[in-house]
């Protein structure tokens, strides 16, 4: 379907949010779902195209809209969407995916994402918000330092407002001069521990570069957590 793009806006250092009105149509879908995006050839090309899927960072609230955020490279699609203005033309198509909220609430659940996989659980969390659903979350945050950790400030608000909201962000590239009031290092076994009641009480979603995907899982099951309730979801650069 045709879109034009609404509004663009940094929301961390290098990562970009991109909004895309969908000319009043309205598409149904879940929090951490993705949808295809293909952009317009402004002169930029490359073996991979312009065409890419991308998590809706969007709440299914927003009707009419559809979003995302990316980290920022040096690729076709990147630079296109660098430079196309807010008007633009695009196409897209309806979200899918099964990366989604669980149907029952009972159990806990543990968000844990590295840098722009946070864009699935803003969806999430956002959507739980509005609708006031009764999903019990930790969400465990890994970024390099500040600047580049998109939504740090709307994070800590919704876990202010939200009492069944958890938030643990840790920064794995800060010196020990560097002030911060949260955790330190990569995320591990000891800060799981020092977060959660019980580790394999939970269901984990993980998402982020494979490779710290692929070893907070095998870190997960040798602790106990049963395969079953571990959700992957993982973000490559392109």
């Amino acid at each position: 379907m045709r879109a034009r793009i609404k509004e663009k806006w940094e929301v961390a250092k290098g990562t970009l949010l991109v909004s895309f009105d969908l000319l009043g149509e309205e598409v149904e879908f879940s929090p951490g779902q993705y949808f295809f995006v293909t952009l317009p050839d402004i002169g930029y090309q490359d073996g991979k195209g312009l065409r890419r899927h991308i998590t809706v960072v969007t709440s299914p609230n927003e009707k009419g809209v559809l979003g995302f955020a990316t980290r920022m490279r040096d690729s076709a699609f990147k630079r296109s969407l660098r430079d196309l203005p807010v008007g633009a033309e695009v196409e897209v198509e309806s979200p899918k995916g099964n990366f989604v909220l669980p149907e029952n609430a009972s159990r806990p659940l543990v968000f844990v994402a590295g840098g722009i996989g946070i864009t699935v659980f803003r969806s999430m969390l956002r959507y739980i918000r509005e609708e006031r659903l009764p999903y019990r979350v930790t969400l465990i945050y890994s970024n390099r330092d500040r600047e580049s950790t998109a939504f740090l400030d709307e994070l800590r608000e919704l876990a202010g407002q939200d009492g069944k909201l958890t938030f643990v962000p840790t920064m794995s590239g800060l010196d020990a001069t560097e002030p911060w009031d949260g955790e330190r290092g990569r995320i591990d076994a000891s800060m799981l521990a020092r977060h959660l009641d019980g580790v394999s009480d939970a269901i984990y979603y993980l998402t982020g570069p494979p490779g710290m995907v692929h070893g907070l899982r095998t870190m997960l099951i040798d602790d106990g957590v049963d395969e079953d309730d571990i959700r992957t979801e993982e973000f490559t650069g392109y």
